[in-house]
């Protein structure tokens, strides 16, 4: 996936997220998996909030070196079993083109990050890594709401 696709498939995210939240409560469970749908839309929204910011931090004021983050921790801290679908699902397609346009500026101005533990982390890799997380728990989603109807999600 180029770059671009990426930022592309991330723009979709919402979109997908969306239709197959559509009648559904967002709180659905899998015994395998820890967040709800709904906790996932949250998980989505906040990392890419989060490298966009870190992009924007590195073009605008020069800050490269960046830290990892716990996202279970965040889930608790933001309490994501208790955030609504619809609030969640609210939320993300505004994270989600903050993050195209932080991308696209920090792909034009081949913005390299200095990640903590993952080392350097060029705009190319954000963008790929960012949208590899974001259909991978789009994944999530439709495993959980399989196993919440009875047609699969594994055990």
């Amino acid at each position: 996936m180029t770059p671009r696709q990426a930022v592309d498939r991330v723009r979709a995210v919402p979109a997908d997220m969306a239709l197959l939240l559509e009648g559904r409560s967002g709180d659905e469970r899998h015994p395998d998996l820890g967040w709800t749908p709904a906790g996932y839309v949250s998980h989505v929204t906040d990392n890419l909030r989060i490298w966009a910011e870190r992009l924007a931090g590195a073009r605008l004021a020069g800050v490269v070196d960046v830290q990892g983050y716990d996202p279970d921790a965040l889930a608790e801290a933001r309490g994501y079993g208790s955030v609504p679908a619809a609030a969640a699902l609210w939320s993300l397609p505004i994270a989600a083109d903050a993050w195209a346009r932080s991308v696209s500026a920090a792909l034009e101005e081949q913005v390299v990050l200095r990640h903590a533990k993952r080392g350097p982390q060029r705009a190319e890799d954000v963008a790929r890594n960012n949208a590899h997380d974001a259909v991978h728990h789009l994944w999530d989603i439709r495993r959980i709401l399989a196993y919440a109807d009875g047609t699969g999600g594994g055990v």
